[in-house]
């Protein structure tokens, strides 16, 4: 029988570096419900990130206060779904068929395509999140990071629900395959709840504006990973994250013009 509780600490050892208690083990009981799960680990990043941007920014330079912010959710969740975006970024880059783009996924040494995309992506939320301090009111940039990590991994949960998981062998596909189940039904009931009720916080019209981006993104994604191979993978959904994040900003900066 489903234990929430254990549930949502299997979710935070997997997603995040955020401590859990020894009871949680390392059973792989827990590991189909973990992705429902992921919006609201979300939360509790983005509230991290807020609370240290806040609080640096007391004194500090702002750009300095959103650097130790991100600096501090990087931390949080162990650059996991950074990592993504570059081995992501180093397999479609490097990548001519699905065997070569999933082979060059695996290594764990970052190239060219990876730096690249990884440092553009973090830049790109760097002004983002500078933009948003200056275009809306106090405390939105908070309530913006909190939204925008919410958000985007709600909106990261949209590969899963439209493809298969594209790796079809080894002990690696196996484990990830168990957490990669499709969520449907009344399953997404609780992760779009949680991937949408911090963006209540923000003005109606920006809100719509960064949620949308955000889904249109991953509507993107999850083409182009249907037409590279076949479906999707662990590093796909982290590259994703890190993309509706972004596109979660630029839309509440485009909305406010």
């Amino acid at each position: 029988m489903s234990n929430p509780l254990r549930d949502f600490l299997a979710a935070q050892g997997f997603f995040t570096r955020l401590p859990v208690p020894q009871w949680v083990g390392g059973s792989t009981e827990s590991l189909p419900r973990v992705a429902y799960y992921w919006p609201l680990l979300g939360i509790v990043v983005g509230l991290i990130g807020a609370a240290v941007t806040e609080l640096a920014a007391w004194v500090l330079p702002l750009s300095l206060a959103v650097l130790l912010g991100m600096a501090a959710t990087l931390l949080a969740t162990g650059a996991l779904h950074e990592d993504g975006l570059a081995d992501s970024a180093d397999g479609f880059g490097g990548g001519w068929d699905k065997a070569r783009v999933l082979a060059i996924m695996k290594d764990s040494r970052i190239g060219s395509y990876g730096a690249i995309a990884l440092g553009l992506v973090l830049l790109a939320k760097f002004n983002a999140l500078l933009e948003i301090d200056a275009a809306f009111e106090p405390p939105s940039l908070a309530i913006a990071l909190v939204a925008g990590h919410a958000a985007s991994r709600l909106a990261a949960l949209w590969p899963m629900r439209l493809l298969d998981y594209a790796r079809e062998e080894g002990d690696e596909a196996a484990r990830s395959r168990s957490v990669a189940s499709r969520p449907n039904g009344l399953g997404l009931v609780f992760p779009l709840f949680c991937g949408l009720v911090p963006c209540l916080l923000l003005p109606a019209g920006d809100a719509l504006a960064g949620v949308l981006a955000a889904v249109l993104t991953a509507l993107a994604a999850s083409a182009y990973f249907r037409r590279r191979i076949g479906g999707y993978t662990g590093d796909c959904l982290g590259a994703t994250q890190q993309l509706c994040e972004v596109a979660f900003y630029l839309g509440l900066l485009c909305s406010s013009i």
